[in-house]
């Protein structure tokens, strides 16, 4: 079983610290920025905010604010570790140009050319490949084994490398796609509640409050807004990432493959 490396228990814990570390600032920004008295009318967050301030108007959006804050912070944050890694990850060369490069040491027997491309192209499916390679060299020395056994040997390390590179990929992207449904039902519920302020404020009898009204229909826009914005931005990011994600595991089936195939022909 592969050991964790010291990056790579970093960034569990980061991932692990991400959400309550966010919920804190987002509470904080919410109160100290956008309650602050001077954005609101005659120095007081119970009133309307001043024309035009839009910190005073996000406040008015109520208590489900800083968690739909929290939420948009999450996803960025996400979404930035997300894109570091798998740009790591894709290696010093495009995966495309690495296969066809790695194809043509193949082709050319040139097994020890073919592992110091690995070692300088670096990535994913650089190290998938060497792993297999390492076994390929094995397999050559093996005697007892039938080629088909070595062929399906040589397969399983190939799968069994992809196994363990995987999940290193995928990290975060689970909580990028709860969070695209989590923001649009945050959303709604700020929505809802907005609403029912803004409906007994003008069930009062005589004239309806207007400071109340006004702020109940702040706080429905304002986390219809957030949790639409945060949901989307999960979306897309989800998306971008997964299909970053196919490709690469594409590149490595395409490079085990052309190892194990190599070593039926030539052995």
């Amino acid at each position: 079983m592969r050991t964790q490396t010291g990056f790579e228990k970093f960034q569990n814990l980061f991932a692990s610290l991400v959400i309550p570390i966010a919920f804190v600032i987002s509470v904080l920004v919410f109160f100290n920025v956008m309650g602050a008295p001077s954005n609101f009318q005659g120095n007081d967050s119970d009133n309307s905010p001043l024309q035009g301030n839009f910190l005073g108007i996000i406040y008015k959006g109520g208590y489900i604010v800083p968690i739909l804050m929290t939420l948009l912070l999450t996803v960025l944050t996400y979404s930035i570790e997300r894109y570091y890694t798998i740009k790591k990850a894709h290696g010093n060369v495009p995966p495309v140009k690495f296969v066809a490069k790695l194809k043509e040491y193949l082709a050319a027997d040139d097994i020890q050319g073919a592992r110091a491309e690995c070692d300088r192209v670096q990535g994913s499916v650089a190290s998938v490949a060497k792993i297999t390679l390492d076994k390929y060299e094995q397999l050559e020395k093996e005697t007892i084994m039938t080629k088909d056994q070595k062929v399906i040997d040589l397969q399983k390390k190939v799968e069994e490398a992809t196994s363990l590179e995987l999940p290193g990929l995928e990290e975060n992207l689970p909580v990028l796609a709860t969070i695209s449904s989590l923001a649009t039902l945050m959303g709604l519920l700020g929505t809802v509640l907005g609403m029912i302020r803004s409906f007994a404020a003008m069930a009062n009898a005589g004239a309806p409050d207007s400071v109340a009204l006004a702020n109940g229909i702040s706080e429905a826009l304002v986390n219809t807004a957030f949790g639409i914005g945060s949901a989307a931005l999960a979306v897309v990011s989800y998306s971008y990432f997964s299909t970053r994600i196919d490709k690469l595991t594409y590149a490595i089936d395409e490079a085990g493959y052309s190892i194990a195939q190599t070593f039926a022909a030539k052995h």
